[in-house]
């Protein structure tokens, strides 16, 4: 299958009925013919059933799934909090599927709800490519789609984010904090999703603003392994090669929690040693707001918020119809360091 480029330019956005969402109209590159009376009057009296139509909708009626790449993830599994959270609101029939990082897995769960004529489904894809042609059937068949955290560009709503930009955030936390302690020299292990095509800017992300804010910074290993056992297996490696590691990096929370647990089994603790993530997962943040841990910060990515938002807009597209352009939102996402978590500043919602 040709592939197809995952890069989506942000120019276009749609309402979607949430607060804060802001519209731009496509433009006309020409005048458009004046309309007869009745065509006008046609066009009203249509615009007026379909908007009578989407009054009568039994909420009940509505169903929505949420596909999620692996619920082991604690940032996967807050996201179908908030997802389920506003379907229950709502009042609609829904469902939350584990893919497992399995490819195969995902697009046949895809394929199943197509089949069984749900509403609209959110998910994150795992491999692009290979959900490409369900995503163009389900549209075809007048189902809402989407995706959350990466993203795939033939879907109705892309709730994403810049891949790059997140993890340089990350990196930036980590490599100031570096600079700041250990004079800009340090041993580092990067724990990174580079198992997932999406995400692998993610890690260059981590990886180049520690170099740009530390030079002499020695990146010992960069390793895939997004779950706290793959993460601990990355960190105890990494530790036998490296007795004097200083810094994990993790791309998300499950693999550095992992880094982090395998550091102070290892006796690897104290002011010179540090771990640094992102996501800002309640298992996180719990590490992060003990005095004298050395997980000293994480990104707050919002993934209740992203979970719930979406639910909204699927099941506005659901009875009011599915936009002609392709409505993109952004995760909102902010450092959270330490002290934030101590004296109660960061507030977590999940």
């Amino acid at each position: 299958m040709k592939k197809r480029l995952l890069g989506v330019g942000l120019s276009i956005l749609l309402a979607a009925g949430l607060a804060g969402c802001q519209t731009e109209g496509k433009k006309e590159t020409q005048s458009a013919p004046a309309e007869t009376a009745s065509e006008t009057a046609g066009a009203e009296s249509a615009a007026e059933k379909t908007e009578e139509a989407a009054k009568t909708v039994d909420p009940k009626s509505v169903k929505l799934a949420y596909v999620s790449m692996n619920l082991a993830n604690p940032w996967n599994a807050t996201v179908k909090k908030g997802f389920e959270a506003a379907c229950e609101e709502l009042g609609c029939e829904y469902i939350s599927i584990d893919s497992e990082y399995k490819v195969d897995k995902q697009v046949a769960s895809l394929e199943s709800l197509v089949n069984d004529k749900y509403s609209g489904f959110v998910f994150t894809p795992i491999d692009p490519n290979a959900t490409w042609d369900i995503v163009e059937q389900a549209k075809a068949q007048g189902v809402a789609t989407a995706t959350i955290a990466q993203q795939q560009d033939n879907v109705n709503l892309i709730y994403g984010m810049k891949e790059y930009d997140y993890g340089h955030t990350i990196g930036t936390q980590a490599g100031q904090w570096i600079k700041d302690n250990l004079g800009g020299k340090a041993k580092v292990a990067i724990i990174s999703q580079d198992n997932v095509e999406s995400v692998i800017a993610r890690g260059d992300g981590v990886e180049d603003a520690l170099k740009e804010i530390c030079p002499d910074v020695e990146i010992v290993a960069r390793q895939a392994g997004d779950t706290l056992e793959g993460g601990m297996k990355i960190v105890e490696s990494v530790l036998a090669q490296t007795p004097d590691l200083n810094v994990v990096v993790g791309t998300n929370d499950s693999g550095a929690i992992g880094g982090y647990q395998a550091m102070v089994n290892a006796g690897m603790t104290g002011e010179d040693k540090a771990v640094f993530s992102g996501d800002a997962t309640a298992e996180a943040i719990e590490y992060i707001g003990q005095e004298d841990s050395i997980y000293r910060g994480t990104v707050d990515l919002e993934p209740y918020v992203g979970g719930y938002n979406c639910a909204k807009i699927l099941y506005k597209y659901a009875t009011e119809g599915i936009p002609a352009e392709q409505q993109i939102e952004m995760l909102n996402y902010k450092p959270v360091p330490k002290q934030d978590v101590l004296d109660g500043t960061f507030k977590a919602v999940q």
